[in-house]
C-alpha cells in the first residue's frame, strides 16, 4: 500500500474516533523512525485541546488502529498532539479559532500583509491591519500562518 493510500485510510479510520471526542483531524504524518515508524496525529477543536483531552483520544486512537490492519506489521510509536503555533491557515475553521490573534498573509496577487483576525466565516476574513479593516477572500490568500507573539500591547496596558 502506498504512502498516501495509508494516509487516507487512517484518515478514514480516526476521523469518526476523533469527532466523537469534539476533535477535528488536522493531519496525519507517518514518518520513518530507524527500524520503526512514528505516527502522529494532530488534533484540534474550537475549545483548543489539553492534555487530558490528548491521552484519552490517544487510547481510543490506538485502539482504532489496533483493531484494524491499516498499519501493517512494521511497529510504530503513536504521537497524538495539537497543532503547533506554525501551522498554515488553511480551512476556515483554523481562522475562526485565531480570532483575536496576529497573522501574516502572503496574497495570491503578491506582497504579504500582517494584521489580527477580527472576524471570519465560510468565505474570508477581516483583519485589523494597522488600524484599518480589510476584508479578504480565502482565495486570494496564498498562505497564512499565525504570528507569535511574546507580548501584546493589550497585556501591556494592563500591567501599567
Amino acid at each position: 500500500m502506498g504512502a498516501q493510500a495509508r494516509n487516507e485510510r487512517i484518515v478514514e479510520l480516526l476521523e469518526p474516533v476523533l469527532a466523537e471526542a469534539g476533535l477535528d483531524l488536522e493531519a496525519v504524518e507517518l514518518t520513518p523512525a530507524g527500524k520503526r515508524r512514528v505516527l502522529r496525529v494532530i488534533v484540534d477543536s474550537d475549545k483548543g485541546v489539553d492534555l487530558d483531552t490528548v491521552g484519552e483520544v490517544s487510547q481510543e486512537v490506538n485502539e482504532a488502529l489496533d483493531a484494524s490492519d491499516v498499519m501493517g506489521e512494521l511497529p510504530y510509536v503513536l504521537e497524538v498532539t495539537s497543532p503547533g503555533v506554525d501551522r498554515p491557515l488553511t480551512l476556515p475553521r483554523h481562522w475562526r479559532r485565531s480570532r483575536g490573534r496576529l497573522v501574516k498573509v502572503s496574497l495570491v496577487e503578491g506582497g504579504n500583509l500582517t494584521g489580527r483576525v477580527i472576524e471570519s466565516d465560510d468565505q474570508g476574513v477581516i483583519l485589523d491591519v494597522k488600524g484599518r479593516t480589510r476584508v479578504l477572500a480565502y482565495d486570494t490568500i496564498a498562505k497564512a500562518k499565525v504570528e507569535v507573539e511574546f507580548r501584546r500591547e493589550a497585556d501591556t496596558d494592563a500591567a501599567d
